[in-house]
């Protein structure tokens, strides 16, 4: 049986490495990117789907089991981790630089709150 991840915020790399460490037990080991990426793909529209029931106009069925926003963010950044860790992409590093990115492009952009 795998070892829990502890109930404590985690940071970026740490969530990486808790990603790796799952998945570096199984002999399978990481899968392709592309095959990631269709699990990716399969995960957002798991989300559309449960943002559709919460907040659109599609309620569920009664006869289909009550579903989570949060779990599938949850998945999504699980494999999102996944992705990045099978391509050796430090997600911390490339944050900053996105976040950066935003900030310069778009540090105007809107009305700022005082």
């Amino acid at each position: 049986m795998g070892e829990k991840t502890e109930q404590r915020d985690l940071t970026i790399n740490e969530a990486q490495a808790a990603v790796h460490t799952w998945i570096s037990q199984w002999d399978e080991g990481y899968w392709s990117p592309l095959a990631n990426l269709a699990r990716l793909t399969e995960e957002v529209g798991e989300l559309a789907r449960e943002i559709n029931h919460h907040h659109g106009e599609k309620p569920k069925k009664a006869s289909e089991d009550e579903g989570s926003i949060a779990m599938e963010l949850a998945d999504i950044m699980f494999v999102v981790v996944t992705l990045a860790n099978s391509l050796e992409i430090d997600l911390t590093e490339a944050f900053r630089e996105v976040m950066e990115k935003y900030e310069m492009r778009d540090g105007e952009r809107w009305t700022r709150k005082s």
